[in-house]
């Protein structure tokens, strides 16, 4: 019988082991994760003025559960996403002891000093944006070491040095970009498909020799005749022989390739699936994976109806699962067909995709076919904030004053990220309710800011065809098709009466039996000094009165109807902190509002004059539901 428990003691024991070890497995041999200490090493080096990284413990076993850190399946930290945070201070070369980083974002902060040399240390690492910080000294020749690197972004920083010509070992690159920097020396071969060195004087300066408007891979040529050969002749007769029969040759060949390539075409426009099948490996480009047409198809239940989250002007939202058990927000897009080719879908979802921002939604993958564009999201569990508005938990609304507030200033970070701080800078266009999404703690995520991107190459300023949504579309691009940062500006007023109100604004109208008229029903009981009557009723007068003037005034400031007299989205989000609104809603109420776009004896008073009045048909779109 003690046989019989010894022999069970010791299996019990062999077990727990295995598990201790699977456990700890980034443990070094005195306990200790080497994770966590690099981890915190690097918040020492940086300073944190907003205490974005509060939860950093250095008491802590696994980092996994950190704000802006990413782990893999096997509990490696395989991102860091600090971007846009206002960190300053320099960049620990701890950084080199994460040996599994994947991705590394930094943009848009203000850290400097030296690039540390071990980050050629991470061998695994795709992604690297340091951009539009203050980095000084050279760029580390170890990056050359960074064999698995698609994307390196060190532009508006101040570099000295030359470009490592260890870069060129690099075979994977998609995008280079180290412009406006202090640079010099000459250009490495670098087999990159976009490779950006302008604002760099010394490499591009007058007596350089260097093209620097845009840096590409150079094409094969035939290397120049030596100007000391004898036979220089002879030879070039031969090479222009050459040259004639090879020419030939190759225009034969581009002509049979065009004709099955034409076969193909027409023969995959009939066989529908045969083209998804045969445009779908699945690869990584960079961070984002690409997705297989059928992987997606089977995930969404071959794109049911039952699994419809929401669709609009940019197509339909299914929820699906993956095989791995992810749930996931599959968005199918219509006008495939106005992207312009596979390539360019591809480069511009690859842009997109480096808008990283914890107040934006996060792309995970893309499927690009012959006959179809979709993209991959992770799916936000609560929705959107025109799906909870009307929600209850145990007779309280689900988005009290304080979410309320929250969403205002998350919506409001993402969107001065799109405007001041992304490159390049994307306008929204369909700033609403309805497109802002909320997460497992109810922080606000901005949705669809990529989309008027991959669907419009015009410019992004003018565009004749208006894409939006009644009650919130700007009066300037209902009027003449321009839109601008301020025309998100406009949307984002709308979207404060209706976290005030707790009313969509389409759905107001249609309440009414008119058009468009919160705004106008808004400025009413504003001059009228009845705030309390716009407030949600739901709240029951749980709000704070001070708070609700500040954020009615702010939503009067974005839709002026002129939109050089609207704020930017830097100084709403300062207003909505509490910085400046005295002092501009004082300088709003001496000017005269007289559009630049029509004569002042037509002005309309109502915001619905401008709906009654536009030639354009515009859609009312509704893209609620989570995705």
């Amino acid at each position: 019988m003690e046989r019989k428990w010894c022999m069970l003691w010791h299996v019990g024991l062999l077990v727990l082991t295995l598990m201790l070890e699977s456990s700890f497995a980034s443990l070094s041999p005195t306990g200790i994760n080497y994770e966590v200490v690099a981890l915190t090493e690097i918040k020492k080096a940086l300073h944190d003025p907003y205490n974005v990284l509060e939860n950093w413990d250095v008491t802590s076993v696994d980092p996994c559960s950190w704000r802006m850190v990413t782990c893999s399946s096997d509990g490696y930290v395989s991102a860091l996403v600090l971007p846009s945070q206002s960190l300053s201070g320099t960049l620990s070369p701890g950084i080199g002891n994460l040996t599994k980083l994947q991705s590394v974002l930094l943009q848009n902060n203000a850290i400097y000093g030296p690039i540390p040399d071990l980050v050629g240390n991470l061998e695994k690492l795709q992604t690297l944006d340091l951009s539009n910080n203050k980095f000084d000294a050279e760029i580390p020749a170890s990056f050359g070491d960074l064999k698995n690197l698609n994307y390196l972004r060190l532009n508006n920083n101040s570099l000295t040095g030359s470009i490592p010509q260890s870069l060129s070992n690099i075979g994977g690159l998609a995008l280079v970009d180290v412009s406006f920097n202090n640079l010099n020396g000459p250009l490495p071969k670098i087999s990159a498909r976009a490779f950006k060195v302008v604002g760099n004087p010394l490499i591009c300066g007058q007596n350089s020799g260097n093209n620097c408007s845009a840096v590409y891979p150079e094409p094969l040529s035939f290397p120049p005749d030596s100007l000391g050969d004898q036979r220089a002749g002879s030879r070039s007769h031969h090479v222009a022989v050459a040259f004639g029969s090879s020419f030939g040759a190759a225009f034969l060949v581009i002509i049979v390739i065009a004709l099955v390539l034409w076969w193909r075409y027409r023969h995959n426009q009939q066989i529908f699936f045969d083209a998804n099948e045969q445009y779908d490996p699945e690869v990584c480009l960079g961070h984002l994976k690409r997705y297989a047409f059928k992987e997606l198809r089977t995930a969404t239940d071959h794109f049911n109806s039952k699994n419809i989250l929401g669709s609009g002007g940019f197509g339909v939202v299914y929820k699906g699962r993956l095989n791995n058990g992810a749930v996931v927000a599959v968005k199918r897009l219509k006008d495939y067909n106005a992207v312009g080719g596979e390539i360019q879908f591809q480069t511009e979802v690859e842009l997109i995709s480096l808008a990283v921002h914890r107040n934006l939604l996060r792309l995970w993958g893309f499927c690009s076919t012959e006959s179809e564009r979709l993209l991959v999201y992770p799916f936000m569990p609560n929705g959107s904030v025109a799906a909870r508005l009307k929600d209850h938990i145990h007779g309280r609304p689900v988005l009290d004053w304080s979410r309320r507030k929250g969403i205002a200033l998350g919506t409001a970070r993402g969107l001065v990220y799109l405007h001041e701080q992304c490159d390049p800078k994307i306008i929204h266009r369909d700033v609403k309710a309805a497109n802002i999404l909320l997460d497992e703690e109810f922080e606000a995520v901005v949705g669809d800011f990529g989309l008027a991107k991959l669907l419009d190459h015009r410019d992004s300023h003018v565009t004749t065809a208006v894409r939006g949504t009644v009650g919130h579309i700007a009066p300037e691009y209902l009027s003449t098709g321009q839109s601008s940062e301020k025309t998100d500006v406009f949307g984002f007023g709308i979207l404060l009466l209706e976290l005030i109100t707790g009313q969509k604004a389409v759905d107001f109208g249609r309440g009414a039996n008119q058009k468009g008229v919160m705004l106008d029903w808004v400025k009413k009981l504003h001059l009228e000094k009845k705030l309390n009557l716009m407030v949600d009723k739901d709240l029951r007068n749980n709000f704070n009165r001070i708070e609700l003037e500040e954020m009615v005034q702010v939503a009067l400031l974005c839709t002026q109807f002129n939109p050089t007299y609207r704020p930017k989205m830097s100084e709403v989000l300062r207003m909505l902190e509490g910085d400046g609104l005295p002092e501009k809603w004082e300088a709003s109420q001496q000017k005269v509002e007289t559009p630049r776009y029509r004569t002042s004896e037509n002005t309309p008073k109502r915001y619905s004059d401008y709906i009654e009045e536009s030639s354009l048909v515009v859609e009312a779109m509704e893209l609620s539901g989570p995705r």
